[in-house]
């Protein structure tokens, strides 16, 4: 029984570590948040309609403003970094920005990462399946 046990343990950091990285996505600030709790933590509230970060998700009481309840620890972005943003962002697109790579993750990676859960798990039923084969004879 202890194979099967190493096996399944095995078999589950493998899913595991295969679902991570579908979950780390950086906002680009080019599309909506994907909830209010996320604007928060970039700094965003009272998202007004015609907004870049705005989304008909993020407004419930549909009043054109959305994430317009934020929590009472909220910080708002500085809005200085704008203004300043002009040479900043000179600097970064000739990539002589200081900030991280973006993740690099789109629509199709939870698809992938499933994908590659699928196989993994396949792959060790195969492998549970054998041994068991080989036990019987």
């Amino acid at each position: 029984m202890i194979p099967f046990r190493t096996s399944a343990a095995a078999l589950f950091a493998a899913v595991a570590l295969a679902a991570v990285p579908a979950t780390a996505v950086a906002h680009d600030g080019s599309h909506p948040f994907e909830n209010c709790t996320e604007a928060y933590d970039n700094g965003y509230s009272n998202i007004a309609k015609g907004d870049e970060h705005y989304g008909k998700h993020l407004d419930r009481d549909n009043d054109g403003v959305g994430c317009d309840q934020p929590p009472s620890g909220f910080v708002p972005r500085d809005e200085s970094d704008d203004d300043a943003g002009t040479e900043a962002g000179a600097k970064e697109e000739s990539g002589g920005g200081t900030d991280l790579a973006e993740t690099g993750g789109s629509d199709t990676t939870p698809y992938i990462a499933a994908g590659g859960g699928a196989v993994v798990l396949l792959g060790g039923g195969l492998m549970i399946a054998a041994r068991k084969r080989r036990e019987n004879r």
